[in-house]
Formats: C-alpha cells, sequence, structure tokens
C-alpha cells in the first residue's frame, strides 16, 4: 500500500525556516520532519512513497538522491573514477517517488496528480508537516471495517496557552500546554479509497473543501478519533517544541528502532518517467 505526502506548500507560516527549504525538510533532531513522518510509517509496514513536491523540491530530491552518502559511516571515493562505495550497518527498503505536482497547485490537485502513482488501490495521505504516535496498522483496519471511501483521522489540538481549570477564582488544577479536551480537528492522516479522485476537480482544488464536504455529504468520510499525540509544525514555536521534545528523549512520534530496518535496495523515481536506484542507509 502506497503512502501519499504532501511536500509541495510554501510554509509562510515558519518563514524563518522556509526561505530555503521546503517546510518537510525542516529539521528536528538533525533530520527532516519528513524523514520523521516517513520513519513512523516504515515502523508499521508502509515503506512505498509517493511524494508530491512544489516548493523547493529540489532540495527533497537531492536529500533522498544523497542519503546514501550523507548518512553512510564511512565513505571511499575513488577520485579518479568516480566510484563510491559506502560501508553501511542498515539500510532502508524503502521506495520513493519524487513527483513535481507544481508550485501553486492547491492540495487537492496535487493528491489528484499523484492518481497515476497510485493507481486503482487503497492508499495513505498524509501532510510533510506533522507528527503523531498514531497506529497506524489500527487505522487502516478502522477503514477496511466501516467500508466507506475516506477516513480522516481526528485529533484534539494542542493548546496555545496553558489549562486552567477553575472552581470560582480558585485554580483547581493548572496543566501547562495540553491538547484539548474537547473538540475534534483533522490531523491529516488518511485512508483513502481511489475513487475519491473524483471528488477533486483540478489544480485550484482545495482538498481541505469541496472534497471533504462532498465525501461527507454522500455519507463516505469517518473520523478515526486518536485521543494520544499529535502535533503539526505550523510555526517557529511549534518546531523547538517538537525540537526540546527530541532532545529530551521524550518524543512521543518516535516508534521506531534505530537499528530495526533490513538491508534492501531503495528505488527512487523522480519526475515523470526517470527511475534510478539507490540504496539508502540508516544510522540515527
Amino acid at each position: 500500500m502506497k503512502v501519499a505526502m504532501l511536500a509541495g506548500g510554501l510554509g509562510t507560516r515558519i518563514a524563518e525556516e522556509t526561505e530555503n527549504k521546503p517546510k518537510p525538510m525542516v529539521e528536528i533532531g538533525g533530520k527532516p520532519i519528513l524523514w520523521h513522518i516517513m520513519m513512523h510509517y516504515a515502523h508499521y509496514g508502509f515503506k512505498d512513497f509517493v511524494i508530491a513536491l512544489g516548493y523547493k523540491g529540489a532540495v527533497i530530491k537531492k536529500y533522498m538522491v544523497d542519503y546514501c552518502s550523507l548518512n553512510s559511516e564511512q565513505l571511499t571515493v575513488n577520485l579518479g573514477t568516480g566510484q563510491v562505495q559506502m560501508n553501511n550497518h542498515s539500510v532502508l527498503d524503502w521506495t520513493v517517488e519524487l513527483v513535481e505536482t507544481g508550485i501553486s497547485t492547491n492540495t487537492g490537485g496535487r493528491i489528484k496528480r499523484l492518481a497515476p502513482y497510485i493507481g486503482n488501490q487503497t492508499f495513505m495521505l498524509t501532510w510533510g508537516d506533522g507528527v503523531s504516535n498514531l497506529n497506524v496498522q489500527e487505522l487502516l483496519a478502522f477503514h477496511r471495517a466501516h467500508g466507506k471511501l475516506a477516513t480522516l483521522t481526528a485529533v484534539h489540538p494542542p493548546a496555545r496557552f496553558g489549562h486552567l481549570d477553575l472552581d470560582g477564582n480558585q485554580i483547581v488544577e493548572f496543566s501547562e500546554k495540553p491538547q484539548t479536551r474537547e473538540g475534534w480537528i483533522n490531523g491529516a492522516f488518511f485512508v483513502l479509497e481511489p475513487e475519491v479522485f473524483e471528488y477533486i476537480d483540478g489544480d485550484d482544488t482545495q482538498w481541505e473543501k469541496e472534497p471533504l464536504e462532498r465525501l461527507a455529504q454522500d455519507g463516505q468520510l469517518m473520523a478515526y478519533k486518536h485521543t494520544d499525540f499529535w502535533q503539526c509544525m505550523d510555526t517557529l514555536r511549534d518546531k523547538r517544541l517538537l525540537e526540546g521534545l527530541w532532545q529530551n528523549g521524550n518524543a512521543p512520534w518516535k516508534t521506531w528502532q534505530d537499528s530495526s530496518m533490513p538491508v534492501s535496495q531503495t528505488t527512487l523515481a523522480i519526475g515523470q518517467n526517470t527511475q534510478r536506484s539507490y540504496t539508502l542507509s540508516h544510522k540515527n
């Protein structure tokens, strides 16, 4: 099953980090947040990725193409022949397709442009800027059980300020920056059937508007309620929060083990027609 990822937005609300790179390449713990999300999916057995590129997509292409050498423990370079020998302890057995979907294409348009790469099969969809400890296998089981076209992961939004429980003027509980206890928002971890492409008109379509609204009206949109950790990275404040959790060894989204990846070959498909094969090494 393929995992579609949207990685083409401008990231204007975190412009301090995105002037020279797309938001999915903003680093947490020295690794792009895109890598964190992919590691999470791979932990649950989903290793076939299709990434929609847009703003500064070349940065993501270069990162994927150079991943082997950048993460190899030792490199031997023959400057005469150009041969590079990489000595690795483990590699990532992923397939990553990188698809240019336009600079100004909206979210729905990007999804529709991925249709030829996904084919007529159930697929995952997420954004390249949010992490969670969501059990992806349980999400898929929920989707298959209800038989509808689309499943959206519903989450409680993180609070922007400390939460107070009051009894009159007495504070009976103070919780600094918890997730709110009531209310649900779109957590952007989807499971979708290929028929959803028919709900998207074209490049200007925003996925969160007409397609999801029509799916809901048709009774084809279900919510999987995730009550544990979820955090998007919309602002520099969000980035610092995630960085702090990672540096303190308290990153709930780190579901994977550092040495759990088997040896295999990874294929990167770049652009519309060109495919090149690489072996992606993993060293945290």
